[in-house]
């Protein structure tokens, strides 16, 4: 198992040699590029959604990787099972729900928390018995945490969930190392469903009130995970990737 902590732009590419990497979620944007990184990195890539189409698309896009059909709202406790050992555990799955609270209904503000916090959680009981000493935890939060918009609440709440959850579990599962990702505005398919026609548009203007003056795109929070989960160091953090859009 590699100890030495390593910069993301010099990481050697088999830095990961040997160590299994388990993404749930991993089948298209943000998922999909760390899965891509990793594999380039020598790491053995798991891939985890519930689309077995989407995860036979990704194998093929990765160069081949293991597939397991699994849904993170409802992750049953053998979800990994056929793993032996976890070094590494990455999920970044989860629906994005932004409309006003008065449009949500009961069934649409359950699944936000399940599929962004219950889940997560539950998958994090079922892998303990296959992570080690020297193990990684990344969950996924968002700018949501600490830039709320004027819709959304219930995914602003669940992601500020995820950030207190990420300090717990790195004191409550020491020394497994626990942190999470708050990504800002990501270029990535989700948007597609979010935006319709419309987001070119919104990519453009939000990019030109962000301080870094570009959105992000998979590949800058794949390098941030990969980081997390390489630094011997880091545990109970939560590290923005927003090109700057908590202070404008």
């Amino acid at each position: 198992m590699q100890t030495q902590s390593i910069n993301a732009a010099t990481r050697p590419d088999h830095f990961f040699k040997g160590q299994n990497i388990v993404i749930i979620g991993g089948s298209s944007g943000i998922g999909l590029e760390t899965a891509r990184q990793a594999k380039e990195a020598g790491g053995n890539v798991f891939l985890i959604s519930r689309s077995p189409q989407r995860l036979q698309d990704a194998s093929e896009a990765i160069g081949g990787a293991i597939q397991i059909v699994a849904d993170i709202a409802n992750p049953r406790p053998t979800i990994f099972a056929g793993i032996e050992r976890i070094d590494h555990l990455f999920i970044t799955a989860g629906t994005a729900r932004l409309q006003p609270l008065t449009e949500e209904s009961e069934t649409d503000l359950r699944q936000v928390i399940n599929e962004r916090l219950i889940g997560p959680l539950l998958a994090v009981r079922a892998a303990l018995p296959i992570l080690h000493s020297a193990s990684s935890v990344t969950l996924t939060s968002a700018q949501l945490s600490s830039r709320p918009l004027n819709v959304g609440a219930i995914m602003a709440a669940a992601v500020s969930a995820v950030e207190s959850l990420t300090r717990a579990l790195a004191i409550e599962l020491s020394p497994i190392r626990v942190n999470a990702i708050a990504p800002g505005m990501i270029d990535t398919p989700l948007l597609d469903a979010l935006m319709g026609d419309e987001k070119r548009k919104v990519l453009e203007q939000t990019a030109s009130n962000l301080p870094a003056k570009v959105v992000g795109r998979p590949e800058d929070i794949a390098q941030a995970a990969l980081f997390l989960m390489s630094n011997r160091f880091i545990t109970g953090e939560v590290l923005h990737v927003d090109g700057g859009g908590r202070w404008v």
